[in-house]
């Protein structure tokens, strides 16, 4: 009896230690790659391959080594995930629809999950699956998680990509067993990820908190263990230093999430916000940093052990593989879309001394690459179309990237305005123009200074065009004179009372023009702009504004705003006789046209 006792004993006495024993869980996290498997600029210093001989961050080859060192020297279970915007911001995502190359790629390197973004919608649905569609058949590709999008039962535009989520090629939500512990994640977009999104349409998104409330109870009826949502949504620093955000407020509203990985906001955090006992986690942007954090889990417990940012920099040797598979599908983007434009991947387009930079994030009052942008789009109108234009613009939120200092090629230009397509093969948003009066070009002005300051990404940046105004004054009354500044250095004085029917051409992308057909919306009625063509007529379709950049060829050849700022780029001097162009010094401040009253 005693030894049956003993032995009974000593079976408990196992069933508790096992019961005690902690499980090493590592989770390996990125957020808003945006296509940047050729590192961070500029491209012609990259050498993935060896160590210590460049400035250059992040990589896809320097990740992938990461991945794996991490996961052999990780004796427990490792998670390797992204939180979405994994693509758009290089020329790699334009031949994705044809190739499906990077999702495939991420799963080479180690990936298990990415988050949709919104920067995934870029080209609509239709191409998102597409993409999706043609990776999956060419190989394996990591768990898709798309989260609370809904889909639209009287549009057909959304059809395939729900059609691949009922077949589950696509999740709202998963579930990974390993080493019997049961790990639910789902993925939510944030309510500005939707904001910034609107070819998503007609795909819609449900109510954030809602849905992870939703998720978290299903979850938990499955028995999960541990719950992780993707969040591509963020967090701010708020005025009084606390952080805040999209992904704070979730944690405050939702209880049963163990873990937040967070994306959008680009932000770099080095240690995790902890909001009721929730880490809220990032790893800024563009693959500069890859998140590691080690927890450790028993008797139903979940610890915190360790967090930190790994930096993906030249002290990272690449993976060889993983190099080659990107080495060969940049060559199908030098053959495919730039020599047929006359350019070669890795050929100098111009030199740099000095940074350019500036968009909706940074402090876009003061940019220098915004001004740059707007004159090399005048520049390039003025030299192909026999009409020319009388304005360039350029809006905060369409500039994507800054120009570091070193020799430039095509893809480090295209990377500072990538977003958008026309209706030809090469990537970007066409540039447009339309005509307007002296009292519509006015109300422009007076709107987009009154809308940047809710919203950045609406500040533009003009060429051929300055303007004095008095800040005091008020509301849509702060502009006193406009001139119109021709390429000569002429000056002409825009009369804006409503006598003057003379008409004013002004040329920006498409996507951005748009919005001057809806400024009696953002004025609440009160100014109400009629966009017109070069006789006057009113433009019904914002598409017959785009610019035929050669006039002698049949159809309509599509200018693009890189492609403007690459030829603007290779017409300046050289000024240290290496044989390639430099950025005019005068481009190292900002250049303003606006100038107020009380400075002059």
């Amino acid at each position: 009896m005693k030894k049956t006792l003993v032995v009974i004993l000593w079976f408990v006495s196992v069933i508790i230690v096992c019961g005690q024993t902690e499980t090493k869980i590592t989770i390996l996290h990125t957020n808003d790659l945006h296509s940047r498997l050729m590192g961070y600029a500029p491209e012609s210093e990259y050498s993935p391959l060896t160590v210590n001989d460049d400035k250059t961050v992040g990589g896809f080859a320097r990740i992938a080594s990461i991945i794996k060192a991490e996961k052999e020297s990780n004796k427990g279970i490792t998670l390797v995930l992204d939180a979405g915007d994994f693509m758009m911001g290089t020329l790699f995502p334009s031949l994705e629809k044809k190739y499906g190359f990077q999702l495939r790629l991420m799963k080479e390197m180690g990936y298990d999950i990415a988050g949709i973004g919104n920067h995934e919608f870029e080209f609509g649905p239709e191409w998102l699956s597409s993409v999706i569609s043609t990776s999956a058949k060419n190989g394996e590709i990591p768990s898709l998680l798309i989260g609370n999008a809904k889909f639209d039962k009287k549009n057909s535009r959304d059809d395939a990509l729900e059609k691949e989520v009922s077949e589950k090629l696509i999740n709202r939500r998963l579930i990974i067993t390993r080493n019997g512990i049961k790990i639910g994640i789902f993925s939510i977009l944030g309510k500005d990820a939707v904001r910034v999104a609107p070819n998503a349409v007609p795909v819609t998104f449900e109510k954030q908190s809602s849905f992870a409330k939703k998720m978290v109870k299903e979850l938990h009826a499955e028995k999960c263990d541990i719950i992780i949502c993707i969040s591509h949504s963020g967090v701010t620093k708020e005025k009084n230093g606390e952080w805040g955000g999209e992904d704070v407020e979730l944690a405050r509203a939702v209880k049963g999430i163990d873990l937040i990985i967070g994306g959008h906001t680009h932000t770099k955090l080095d240690q995790p916000i902890i909001v009721n006992g929730i880490p809220i986690v990032q790893a800024g942007e563009f693959g500069q940093f890859v998140g590691c954090m080690k927890l450790s889990y028993s008797s139903e417990k979940l610890k915190v052990e360790s967090y930190k940012l790994i930096p993906v920099d030249d002290s990272v040797a690449g993976d060889e593989h993983i190099n080659r598979l990107i080495e060969e599908q940049k060559e199908k983007i030098n053959l495919e879309i730039l020599k047929p434009l006359g350019m070669d991947y890795n050929r100098p387009v111009v030199e740099s001394a000095f940074t350019l930079e500036g968009n909706d994030v940074g402090d876009y009052l003061n940019s220098n690459i915004g001004p740059l942008i707007a004159d090399a789009i005048r520049y390039y109108v003025n030299i192909h179309n026999s009409k020319g234009t009388d304005i360039g613009m350029v809006a905060a939120g369409m500039i994507f990237d800054k120009i570091l200092p070193g020799i430039q090629t095509a893809p480090d230009i295209f990377r500072v305005m990538p977003l958008g397509s026309g209706k030809d093969n090469v990537p970007g948003y066409a540039l447009s123009r339309l005509y307007v009066t002296g009292k519509e070009l006015k109300s422009i002005l007076e709107i987009l200074q009154v809308a940047a300051k809710s919203k950045p990404e609406d500040y533009c940046y003009y060429s051929g065009l300055r303007v004095i105004y008095d800040p005091e004054k008020g509301l849509f009354n702060k502009i006193k004179k406009i001139e119109i500044v021709h390429p000569d250095g002429n000056m002409v004085n825009v009369d804006f009372s409503k006598k003057n029917r003379s008409l004013y051409s002004i040329t920006a992308d498409s996507y951005m023009l748009e919005f001057i057909g809806i400024i009696k919306k953002m004025s609440f009625g009160l100014i109400n702009v009629v966009p017109k063509d070069a006789a006057g007529n009113k433009v019904k379709d914002i598409g017959t504004t785009v610019i035929d950049m050669d006039e002698s060829r049949d159809g309509v050849q599509e200018g693009k705003e890189w492609l403007a700022l690459i030829e603007f780029l290779s017409s300046m001097k050289d000024t240290n006789g290496n044989g390639i162009p430099d950025i005019d010094k005068k481009y190292a401040v900002s250049i303003k046209c606006f100038f107020s009253v009380k400075n002059r």
